[in-house]
């Protein structure tokens, strides 16, 4: 498994849902719970390392272990929904736009101009909510990365980075190339330096495509 240069997440590394969807999708699980150990490296070979026995497999970098995933239990429910425009109208406040920790994120990143455009901006009710101009090679790998940050922005805050420690992801079905998506984001509990957050992909017909929760670590 090699995650390439342009899906990273903080410099130097992945985006976590990007690279946990690549885990997930190589080993064949799905719906799967991927659980970053360490940043993943970019333009590494990672080594797939499968427990038939225990269901699970993991990714290691020599003696490192980066990531482990296993067969996901316990699907949240759908974050409610939003309009179009409404979520159009929150991402005009996403706060990424002001004080981003990770510019070049390939996900919502402000830095870059070929990630996927997310900017998940703030609903009154601590939802977020952006609209996702789905690109031509959506894939459930992709699917993961957009059920990342959207869930992120929900704790994220000026001066307060969060970084992706778990995600699990229920993918139901795939928007097509070029339609327009609404992803939603909330922050549903935590403690100390670990929150957990819940994320929704919708498609054009008002439909919940995927399905995903997460557990953020706060770094300084």
């Amino acid at each position: 498994m090699r995650i390439a240069a342009r899906y990273n997440g903080p410099p130097g590394s992945g985006n976590g849902g990007y690279s946990a969807g690549l885990l997930a999708t190589a080993l064949g699980l799905a719906p799967a719970e991927v659980t970053l150990r360490r940043p993943p490296p970019l333009e590494t070979d990672l080594t797939l390392v499968r427990d038939a026995v225990a269901g699970m497999g993991r990714a290691m970098h020599g003696d490192d272990l980066v990531a482990e995933a296993r067969a996901a239990a316990g699907r949240p429910d759908a974050v409610p929904p939003v309009p179009l425009a409404d979520a159009e109208a929150a991402a005009t406040a996403y706060a990424g736009l002001l004080d981003h920790p990770f510019p070049t994120c390939f996900v919502c990143g402000t830095g870059r101009d070929d990630g996927l455009g997310l900017r998940p901006g703030p609903l009154p009710d601590a939802r977020t909510a952006t609209p996702w101009h789905v690109p031509g090679d959506v894939d459930e790998v992709m699917m993961w990365a957009a059920l990342d940050c959207p869930g992120g922005w929900a704790v994220l805050a000026p001066g307060r980075p969060y970084v992706l420690g778990r995600q699990s992801a229920w993918i139901d079905a795939l928007p097509a190339p070029g339609d327009v998506c609404v992803v939603m984001g909330r922050h549903v509990g935590g403690e100390g330096r670990k929150a957990e957050t819940q994320s929704t992909v919708y498609g054009p017909s008002g439909a919940a495509l995927a399905v995903a929760r997460a557990t953020w670590i706060a770094v300084s």
